[in-house]
């Protein structure tokens, strides 16, 4: 992994298991939930950002989405994305490119991880099913994504401050 100190202050760089602490404590069951933010652009170059409900699993970031919504729609016109998360004491921002997830075994495991944290999710035809998921979502199955992180960029917003980029 590089590292790139951003910070014009004289701060250090901030290390990456900085990150990696707050993301492994991210909707864990009995944790509270965090919101991850997906930024995506459309056919037209437009950009998009919505709010999805993302888990951290093995150095990897996973979402769902309904195959008919604008995000679904970009990310098969253009897999590269970024999620940005605030996470206690550092607002964080990854990019890499989406992949739809297909395999059943990985689908189990995440269904599993997203019940442990309340939503009720059943890996099914293909994706994952619930009594419900978000107002927009449209109706189940709904794909699985997952990021594979290219790089990602940490702003500090409690000491120590810093900013870096991490390459990996």
């Amino acid at each position: 992994m590089k590292q790139k100190n951003l910070d014009g202050y004289g701060h250090e760089a901030l290390p990456w298991s900085r990150a990696l602490e707050q993301l492994e404590r991210t909707n864990t069951a009995g944790g509270p939930a965090t919101t991850f933010w997906l930024s995506t652009v459309g056919p037209d170059g437009s950009p998009y950002c919505t709010g999805v409900g993302a888990l951290w699993v093995d150095g990897q970031v996973y979402f769902t989405s309904g195959p008919g919504t604008r995000k679904s729609r970009n990310l098969a016109h253009n897999p590269q994305c970024a999620i940005s998360v605030s996470l206690p004491g550092l607002d964080l921002t990854i990019r890499g490119g989406a992949e739809r997830v297909t395999d059943q075994p990985t689908l189990e495991r995440l269904a599993e991880r997203y019940a442990a944290q309340g939503w009720p999710a059943r890996a099914e035809k293909g994706g994952l099913t619930a009594p419900f998921s978000a107002p927009a979502a449209g109706p189940p199955p709904w794909h699985l994504y997952v990021i594979v992180p290219v790089s990602a960029t940490g702003t500090a917003s409690a000491e120590p401050q810093g900013a870096t980029r991490w390459t990996f």
